[in-house]
């Protein structure tokens, strides 16, 4: 079985602790007389796995026993949110470089995001050290040729990848309990949800790819969530040319293109693509003088949430069968990570690449499309082809939306 890793292998990125008063993250400068090591090096201790209402240390799966509430999540202290920053096309003739960029040859042939995992069992299936709780480092980190090359993606994806590879997509979640799950079906109902959820157009390392986000709530009205994998190479490089495009559909743009003004992840993400930290908040550049906000609406977003909800995850897959220009879900119960190597949930699900960072809402109304984001779709273990896993939203990533909505 495996976990995930970042897609390429990079230098590593600065990281560092927040200060000020409105808690802002450090940006992607190395400080002075630091070269590329951040002052925050130890700061993941500061945030482990986030403590939730399940059983077991920091979220991961223990005893067994019924899911508990938690305590409320305190406020983000000035100078503790481990969050890392980056400018993206923050004024007028970036905004023009990354739309001219996308032309519909290029979106056409743009690629899902798919990775190359690591060994777990006897090199990195248990813990670090007696006392830690946080799940071992990984093990063993690699790139087939094709990938380290910079060749089509599609060559190791879900369907003809080796055994040591996972796809670095995503865990949808469920609605009611007593409903029966959905693995993967078009979404056709429309609402809400249909006009939040888009598709993600970036590039990394020189080659186009494709992922999903959905609108969030925010005091800037301008921020969607996804993958930190779609905005960030773990220590690697950042994306470029990203853009947002909300209620996507067979080639259809109702709503045009937004693009990216900022983007942000937690430490964890930005210093070792930490799975259990995968999630990414960008902030959008306003279009044609409106909010993204404005003009689709946003999902709320919930932080420490019990355990174990069912909830509908959504996003374009683009691997076979599916090709990325409709909207999927999936819906169904959730469970912790039985293989006990991230804080994150999962279920059954059949989507695919692509799917990466689409949104998973819990307390969802099919009728209004509405529901509350408490996860991501992130990735699937190479031996499980039919569970998608989703970061757990605690106070670490509570941390990332606070400074991102500032921005």
């Amino acid at each position: 079985m495996t976990s995930s890793l970042p897609l390429l292998a990079g230098a590593a990125l600065v990281a560092g602790l927040v200060g000020g008063p409105a808690a802002r993250p450090v940006t992607d400068a190395a400080p002075p007389g630091t070269g590329r090591a951040g002052p925050a090096a130890a700061a993941h201790r500061a945030h482990p796995a986030d403590v939730t209402g399940a059983n077991g240390a920091n979220g991961l799966p223990g005893a067994a026993g019924p899911v508990a509430p938690i305590a409320p999540i305190a406020p983000v202290a000035a100078g503790v949110a481990d969050v890392v920053e980056h400018a993206a096309a923050d004024d007028s003739p970036g905004r023009r470089r990354v739309l001219g960029y996308w032309t519909p040859q290029r979106m056409a042939a743009a690629v899902p995001i798919g990775v190359l995992g690591k060994v777990t069992g006897l090199l990195g299936g248990r813990r670090a050290a007696a006392g830690d709780d946080r799940p071992a480092a990984p093990a063993v980190k690699g790139l087939p040729a094709a990938l380290a090359a910079g060749g089509d993606r599609r060559a190791v994806s879900a369907h003809g990848r080796p055994a040591a590879a996972t796809e670095r997509l995503a865990a949808p979640a469920a609605g009611n309990r007593r409903a029966a799950p959905v693995t993967g079906a078009r979404w056709v109902t429309g609402g809400s949800v249909a006009q939040t959820t888009g598709r993600v157009f970036l590039t990394v390392g020189g080659v186009d790819y494709v992922c999903s986000a959905g609108s969030v709530r925010s005091a800037n009205r301008d921020l969607v969530v996804t993958a930190g994998h779609c905005v960030k190479d773990g220590a690697g490089a950042w994306a470029d040319n990203w853009v947002f495009v909300p209620g996507y559909d067979r080639g259809r743009q109702p709503y045009g293109q937004f693009t990216a003004r900022r983007m942000f992840v937690a430490g964890p993400w930005a210093r070792g693509a930490d799975d259990s930290y995968d999630v990414g908040m960008v902030a959008l550049n306003t279009r044609n003088g409106r909010h993204l906000g404005d003009v689709v609406g946003a999902q709320e977003i919930a932080f420490g949430a019990p355990r174990g909800r069912p909830a509908h995850g959504f996003g374009f897959p683009a691997d076979a069968p599916y090709d990325g220009e409709q909207l999927v879900y999936c819906a169904g119960p959730v469970h912790d990570d039985p293989h006990e190597q991230t804080a994150d949930q999962g279920m059954r699900c059949d989507m695919t690449a692509g799917s990466s960072g689409g949104p998973w809402l819990t307390g969802f109304d099919a009728v209004t499309g509405r529901g509350t984001i408490t996860s991501v779709s992130s990735f699937k273990y190479s031996d499980d082809h039919g569970t998608m896993y989703g970061p757990y939203f605690g106070s670490t990533i509570r941390d990332l939306h606070t400074v991102a909505e500032r921005s």
